[in-house]
């Protein structure tokens, strides 16, 4: 299996324990099997901070990073592709996280969404629980 991609939106339910993935992630976790990147650490890390929780900020450093490389004109692309087929207000970083999976081969796990939306047009990998 590849490693999958958090996205900073089951991460937040997971904190909360608001929802029945928070177990299948926990899993995720003890078998070493899923990854973030920067720019889902900078969507996290300041709330966790503020909040005073230093054991989370610990955790969320001790998993293994992808790094992002940005290229710049297949993000316009994807967005583009978007709004040709009606999906419509995609944030830049989510753009950035979805070209970070096509880019790694990861598969994403997301709440959000327009991630599912855009799975169809852009054929990637989304985490089925």
């Amino acid at each position: 299996m590849n490693k999958i991609l958090v996205d900073s939106s089951v991460w937040i339910e997971y904190f909360n324990n608001g929802n029945p993935a928070s177990k299948i992630l926990s899993n995720l976790i003890d078998n070493n099997s899923l990854c973030v990147n920067d720019l889902i650490l900078a969507e996290l890390i300041p709330f966790i901070k503020h909040s005073g929780e230093s054991n989370l900020v610990e955790l969320l450093y001790s998993i293994n990073r992808v790094e992002i490389h940005i290229n710049w004109e297949k993000i316009i692309q994807y967005q583009i592709l978007n709004l040709r087929k009606g999906i419509n207000a995609v944030g830049i970083s989510d753009l950035i996280i979805m070209h970070n999976v096509i880019e790694n081969n990861l598969t994403l796990f997301a709440f959000d969404k327009h991630f599912s939306l855009m799975k169809e047009i852009h054929k990637y990998k989304l985490f089925e629980y």
